[in-house]
């Protein structure tokens, strides 16, 4: 029995003893996340404390952050010189289906996320989705790749037959735990809870950019016991395939 009460928030509840978090931006200084090595270490010291045990690094890789997945990989080198705790830590990112994406797909230049190193998180913007949308997802398919789109339930465009659409193409969802309590708002925790009940998502991930914010939303507890109960089975989801 997952242990949610009506006293329990996200800490109290024991949800990241054992936690995958597949959608974090902890490598410093790379994008708009944690913007230091010190900072980044602050952050898994915090983590260690909540028993999370592997975190997946996913930076920015868009138009406005045109990271390299060579550099990433040095910056990467970097924060395992530096950190020596019992976190596994992968290297991942998060990719926005812009002009940058499409580029990149002709030559492969991914890092790619999950156990078998052939799916993708991808983003688009929260207002529109980019031009060709759903071929640009058929094309990375057919590159051999499997998509993870991240935090679906923040696409303010999307509503339940573009989510129903996107599973029957066989796109995997990512959400984010705040938007359980309430961290994007209203519209993202009922979407969240919606493709939670439907069992739409596939895995769980912080999206941790601060500190302060991932304490505050660990300190809340989600509105229905029931969004809770499934949450649970996905935060504890151990690898895709």
């Amino acid at each position: 029995m997952w242990p949610f009460s009506k006293t329990n928030n996200l800490e109290e509840s024991g949800m990241f003893n054992g936690f995958t978090d597949w959608h974090s931006h902890i490598l410093p200084g790379v994008d708009d996340g944690i913007p230091s090595m010190d900072k980044s270490l602050e952050v898994l010291r915090r983590y260690e404390e909540k028993g999370i045990r592997k975190v997946w690094l996913t930076p920015h890789i868009m138009e406005d952050y045109p990271n390299t997945p060579a550099s990433l990989r040095e910056r990467f080198a970097e924060l395992q010189d530096a950190y020596k705790g019992p976190i596994e830590l992968r290297l991942a990112a998060e990719n926005m289906l812009d002009s940058l994406f499409e580029e990149r797909l002709e030559t492969r230049d991914f890092l790619p996320i999950g156990e078998e190193g052939n799916h993708l998180l991808v983003e688009t913007s929260y207002m529109n989705p980019p031009y060709g949308f759903h071929d640009m997802l058929k094309e990375t398919m057919k590159a051999g790749y499997f998509i993870l789109l991240a935090h679906p339930e923040r696409y303010r465009y999307m509503d339940e037959d573009d989510y129903r659409q996107l599973k029957e193409m066989g796109v995997k969802f990512q959400t984010n735990f705040a938007s359980l309590v309430g961290g994007y708002g209203e519209t993202a925790r009922k979407k969240a809870e919606w493709l939670l009940k439907e069992g739409m998502i596939d895995v769980c991930g912080s999206d941790i950019h601060r500190l302060a914010f991932f304490d505050e939303m660990i300190s809340k507890k989600p509105s229905k016991k029931s969004a809770s109960d499934l949450i649970a089975s996905v935060a504890q989801n151990p690898a895709l395939y």
